[in-house]
């Protein structure tokens, strides 16, 4: 099956023949489906908090952020081709589309537009336009990383998705006046990367009066996963060449864990807005953190308790219960036995009302090994079909707004990768060049990569997702009023 190219391809990526053959067992078995109970619903695994209750937890963060140390983590490994794959599909058939029609009749109206025109004729027509966007020898932009590309369009310039998390991490991720951020990169990026934090970072410094640290990692090639056809076979490029993919947002679980830190604020490259609509994302990026710091604080007084055996268990029964959303086994729980439940990593996560958009839903799981129902974010391909009608009752999902503390009651870094569901993972269609494939993604950042954490999900308001998917998302008001 595999050529002697082939063999030095798979060995190049860290990865052996065994390896490439249990992943091709996993796309023709599957991965198997979550056991879901019922959608996490307000008071019922989802927090409001009320006026007083918001204000309160934004004045902790504000308040006591300066104790810990803050990152801000950027998942911006990969490169933008599915935000562009109605245009590839519109070159290489001629057919248009609604995203290409889109695109074409509001060109001028891009952040991009003033690198694009260029290299275009007077009279441009559709295919001119695409072409010098996605042309190898013009913009490029299906091959650049969505970090690295234009979203917004103000008067002193175009800022790129990776310029505008920085400004956004000023603005609620600042301590001592200091702001970490971490983008995790490709390494064909890397250099263009740098370039951009050189040319921004000194401006935005006397801007905000913050000292940028700005870090990168990149993804483990041995994590990657083969690509293949419908029929489960090795997809390949035009030149013959195997295709591999890094296995989803879930393999970064190993960058996240490199971070030293004590409290990591995760949000997705593309999922950024402008200036103009700012204010809501900081509120509430403040909410999930200052509830993060009063759970974590409430964690930590009762491990404290716990280690000196001297504890109430009712108030602490009720903590996990009530305060963690976590049912208790039946009957006697040890002094162990409480400290194992407690002594995990921890995760707000914003959820936001499901409006028919992609993403992962919060839902209660049942757990076979521990017998217990928890909460967990799941994403659809994960759902049986025979429980579609569960899913459809979700009210809220995820679009990747997580805090997370990931430092135990003595201050030591948790290893997160003691904390993972290996059992769970999904196949995706994906595209390369047009062409459509199958991808597998291991368990994600977060759903099954941080399957074993404590979960506080939050409602948010869906003015905190403005997300791209495609090109023609950036046309909306969130990225150009």
């Amino acid at each position: 099956m595999f050529s002697e190219n082939d063999i030095k391809q798979i060995t190049e990526h860290g990865l052996t023949i065994a390896d490439i053959k249990q992943q091709l067992n996993d796309f023709q078995t599957g991965f198997p489906f979550a056991n879901i109970v019922r959608p996490a619903t307000l008071n019922d695994g989802i927090l409001q908090p009320d006026p007083d209750s918001f204000a309160t937890f934004i004045k902790t963060y504000d308040d006591e952020k300066q104790n810990y140390k803050i990152t801000k983590f950027v998942p911006a490994s990969g490169a933008a081709t599915r935000m562009f794959k109605d245009l590839f599909d519109f070159l290489n058939t001629g057919n248009t589309n609604d995203t290409t029609n889109k695109v074409v009749a509001n060109i001028n109206r891009f952040a991009f537009y003033d690198e694009l025109k260029k290299y275009l004729p007077d009279t441009p027509t559709a295919h001119d336009i695409i072409s010098a966007m996605l042309d190898t020898n013009k913009l490029n932009m299906g091959a650049l990383p969505k970090a690295l590309i234009a979203f917004h369009k103000y008067n002193d310039g175009a800022r790129t998705a990776a310029h505008e998390h920085l400004i956004e991490g000023a603005e609620y991720a600042a301590s001592n006046g200091t702001v970490n951020i971490h983008y995790t990169l490709s390494p064909e990026h890397q250099t263009k990367f740098n370039e951009l934090m050189t040319k921004i970072i000194p401006d935005s410094e006397k801007k905000f009066n913050v000292k940028f640290n700005i870090t990168t990692s990149i993804q483990n090639p041995g994590s990657d996963t083969i690509a293949v056809n419908f029929d489960n076979t090795p997809f390949r490029d035009d030149n013959g060449n195997l295709v591999f993919r890094p296995a989803g947002h879930g393999a970064l679980i190993e960058n996240l864990n490199k971070i030293d830190s004590d409290i990591i604020f995760i949000k997705n490259i593309d999922n950024i807005t402008n200036d103009a609509h700012r204010d809501d994302t900081i509120a509430y990026k403040k909410l999930l953190a200052g509830i993060l710091i009063s759970i974590q604080k409430r964690i930590f007084q009762f491990m404290h308790d716990l280690d000196s055996d001297n504890y109430n268990e009712t108030e602490l029964r009720n903590f996990i219960q009530n305060d963690l959303n976590e049912p208790l086994p039946n009957g006697n729980i040890s002094r162990e036995k409480f400290i194992e439940i407690l002594n995990r990593p921890i995760r707000v996560c914003g959820v936001v009302k499901n409006t028919g958009e992609p993403g992962g839903g919060p839902f209660w799981v049942h757990d076979n090994t521990t017998d217990r129902d928890t909460l967990q974010i799941t994403e659809s391909s994960q759902i049986a079909p025979n429980a579609r009608d569960i899913m459809t009752q979700s009210t809220h999902f995820n679009p990747v707004d997580l805090v997370c503390g990931v430092r135990d009651w003595c201050g030591n870094k948790f290893d997160l990768t003691k904390f993972i569901d290996t059992k769970t993972g999904f196949i995706s269609e994906k595209s390369s060049n047009g062409r459509p494939l199958r991808a597998m993604e291991r368990p994600g950042l977060w759903n099954g990569a941080m399957a074993h954490w404590h979960t506080i999900f939050v409602v948010t308001p869906n003015t905190t997702f403005t997300p791209v998917k495609k090109v023609s998302d950036l046309l909306s008001p969130a990225h150009t009023e």
